[in-house]
């Protein structure tokens, strides 16, 4: 079944390119507060079932900087419910507000909300996936790769819930957004502005700042890889062409590269 899901989550992603995307149809539920910033909010669309049903999270991309729940693909959103899954898009803070890891917090957030009001929107807590394109895949992949985030002693409720996913089908993603890694993935000296504004940097020298370097080594998702996570589906509509040297981060951003680097870290890992 969390196979399944991921195929429907990445089936949908493919549908047909934004601009040709008919409008959201009306939430069951709009612009619930999850967290206390402003951008803490999300919507949920619930298939209509006697039984709890799966769901699939929805995180917007934007280079952590923009973007808004909003972008979730409308055909996508039908699909899911035709097949029984209910469907939730959440908004988190961005990076001109708040640094990293405050827009994985967010998004870890929202997961563990909807967990814990899982009666109130008929869904199966056990069951759960997350997908989103560019920031919001590598958001998605990090949430299924993460060692779980609940803290059962905690005083909020909320934060007791896990954020375990069962299933993750990332579009566009990077696997890592350590700027070193990237730098010799991709074979380049450049550095993509999102990831300077993402870590808090004041310009793209700091990346030789050692401070910065367990920040750039926990935000990304092919470190917290193990044999337990979840099955995913990354899919890159960018050909595995070669990339000239010292290409810029507009370039190499959604290179399949990142997506051969996790194979490489799985097999390497799992293989003994």
């Amino acid at each position: 079944m969390y196979r399944r899901l991921s195929l429907l989550l990445l089936a949908g992603l493919l549908v047909m390119p934004a601009q040709q995307r008919t409008q959201l149809p009306a939430s069951d539920h709009a612009d619930v507060r999850y967290g206390p910033h402003e951008r803490n909010v999300l919507d949920v669309w619930i298939a209509r079932s006697s039984t709890p049903t799966p769901l699939a999270i929805y995180y917007h991309g934007g280079g952590f900087r923009a973007g808004d729940k909003r972008t979730l693909n409308p055909e996508l959103l039908e699909m899911l419910r035709a097949s029984g899954i209910s469907v939730a898009a959440a908004n988190y803070r961005l990076s001109n507000v708040a640094p990293y890891p405050a827009q994985m917090l967010d998004c870890a957030r929202a997961l563990q909300f909807l967990r814990f009001h899982a009666g109130r929107y008929n869904i199966d807590s056990a069951r759960v996936g997350a997908f989103g394109g560019s920031a919001g895949a590598g958001i998605s992949q990090w949430l299924g790769y993460h060692d779980d985030l609940a803290d059962p002693s905690n005083s909020d409720p909320v934060l007791r819930q896990s954020t375990r996913l069962a299933a993750v089908a990332p579009f566009n993603a990077q696997s890592s957004y350590d700027p070193r890694f990237i730098q010799k993935l991709m074979n380049t000296n450049q550095i993509h502005p999102a990831l300077v504004s993402l870590f808090g940097m004041s310009s793209p020298s700091d990346v030789d700042n050692p401070k910065f370097y367990p920040l750039f080594e926990d935000s990304s998702p092919i470190n917290h890889l193990t044999a337990d996570d979840p099955p995913i589906l990354v899919y890159f509509s960018q050909r595995n062409d070669p990339l000239p040297e010292n290409s810029p981060g507009e370039q190499h951003i959604h290179h399949p590269k990142f997506g051969f680097a996790l194979k490489e870290r799985e097999f390497r890992d799992w293989s003994g």
